[in-house]
Order: structure tokens, then sequence, then C-alpha cells
């Protein structure tokens, strides 16, 4: 359902930049369409692929030399129309990534216009052929649409598998409350996956803290504490982007501290994430 307010076809991008206060010059919008060498289809839309894909840019390419701190990811929705997916924050290239025709850069998950995500929509200009646009030359994009923020259904405690950059998104992002709201009401024991190694952690979320406040942890900071995780995000802080969380078992809040110790005990003995893994202890 589309807000029809008397916004529409007067509000420009302009407007949304200066209202978030950031400096148009850090802005960069990049316009994505589907082809057989990158986004293939609706089905490619996940952070984690469009992540993997936006990070490599070409040597010499539209983004310039050294690109603005927030891009803006749109995908082509029809004609020059072109929906918002959601930002990154550029933390520079990764120079020892770089090969000879791409540079590599690190990009994290960014909160910039994250009210937005999948709702807003602009129309690009005419030369749609010119895919990054700074936001000094995107100003007088007409905003065409401003959708409702449209809840996404909780899967269910055995059917959630969520990378990092989701797992950012459940604890902040307004649709994701259906899936707060059952995290915190569980313990639990749930599972880390590298999966760029293929090792894994098991860890427990108990007492008061409950699921979500623990996954709040690792997606503040990429670790949660852990020891072993912490020792990968001090060699490469980008290495958080191969994890995927996912729940092993839940218990009710009333569930002794002692049968959660024995849960966690027993993944960690049945999946050897202690002699294979990243558990240690």
């Amino acid at each position: 359902m589309t807000l029809q307010t008397p916004f529409v076809g007067q509000l420009v991008f302009a407007d949304l930049i200066d209202a978030s206060r950031v400096d148009r010059q850090q802005v960069l919008l990049l316009r994505h369409t589907y082809n057989p060498d990158g986004l293939t289809g609706p089905a490619d839309l996940t952070p984690e692929k469009i992540h993997e894909y936006v990070r490599w840019q070409g040597i010499g390419n539209k983004i310039g030399k050294t690109p603005p701190k927030y891009w803006l990811n749109f995908i082509a929705a029809g004609g020059r129309r072109s929906r918002f997916l959601f930002a990154y924050e550029n933390h520079g290239e990764v120079e020892d990534q770089r090969t000879e025709g791409m540079r590599c850069f690190d990009l994290r998950p960014s909160t910039f216009l994250s009210n937005l995500n999948e709702r807003l929509v602009i129309e690009w200009s005419k030369d749609t052929v010119n895919w990054a646009k700074t936001a000094g030359s995107a100003l007088n994009f007409a905003v065409t649409e401003i959708a409702e923020a449209r809840p996404e259904p909780f899967p269910g405690f055995d059917q959630l598998v969520i990378p990092f950059i989701e797992l950012q998104a459940v604890v902040a992002d307004s649709r994701y409350e259906h899936w707060r709201q059952a995290l915190s009401s569980v313990q639990g024991i749930y599972l880390i996956a590298d999966t760029k190694s293929g090792q894994l952690y098991v860890g427990k979320a108990d007492g008061a803290q409950r699921i979500l406040g623990r996954w709040s942890e690792y997606a503040k900071t990429g670790h949660g504490g852990n020891v072993a995780l912490r020792e990968l995000n001090s060699l490469d802080m980008a290495h958080r982007q191969h994890f995927q969380f996912s729940i092993l078992r839940v218990f009710s809040p009333g569930v002794s501290t002692a049968e959660v110790d024995a849960a966690e005990s027993h993944f960690k003995q049945a999946l050897l994430s202690r002699q294979f893994g990243l558990n240690r202890n």
C-alpha cells in the first residue's frame, strides 16, 4: 500500500538528504539492474549477495577515485523508477585485495535512511546508463513513492537462518518487531556458522538476556565478546559479514541455568565445535 501524501511529485531527494543532516558530498547513489553477470533477479536481492556484488568495483569506474562515505543502493523498478534497498558505510579500499582490474571496499551496513529501506522510490535521471550518481547530481530526483513499511513475518525458531547483515536489521528495523518479540521471549542455544571457513560456534542465551539480548551484542560488536570471534574481528573487521545465525533449541524463561548449560555442552560435543570450530571451552 502506498501512502498518498501531498508530497508526492513535490518532494525531492535533496529534502531527504537535508533532513538527515548528512553532508551531501558524502552520499553516493548506486542504481542496480538485473544482468547475467551480477544481480540476476529478485532472488539475488539478499543483503549477503548485494554486499558481495557492490564491494567489488572496477578500477576507474563511475564511483570515482575516492568514493563518498555513504553508498545508497537502489534497484531498477520499471522505467526510471528506482527503489531504495539500504545503505552501506564505506570504510575505504581494502588495498591488499586489489586485482588488475578491480578494487575491493570495506563496506559495512549503515542505518542511514534505514527507515526508508525498500519503501522509498525515486525517479532516476534520463541517463539511466549512468548507474552511479553523487548526491549533488541527484538532488532534484523526484520522490515518487514512500510505501508503508511491510512487517517481516517471523519464520519460527526452527526455520530461522540469517546472515550477519540481516541480524543488524533484526535488532533495529521496525519491520522486524515480531522477530524481536519472539527472540526476547525465550532462552536458547544458538549456532554461528562461519560461511567462509565452515567453522561453527555454539552459544547460549539464558537468564534475563535471552536470545534477543545476546544477539544484539553480536550485531553491535561483531563478536559478542567470544574469544575466537574476537580474534577474527581483530584480524579483519569485515569477516563478520560471513557469519550466519540460527537457533538449535529454545527454552521457556523458567528453565534452570543448569538445563541450558547441559544443552549447550551437548551441542558443542555433537557438532565438534571445540575440536574443529570456534568454541574455546
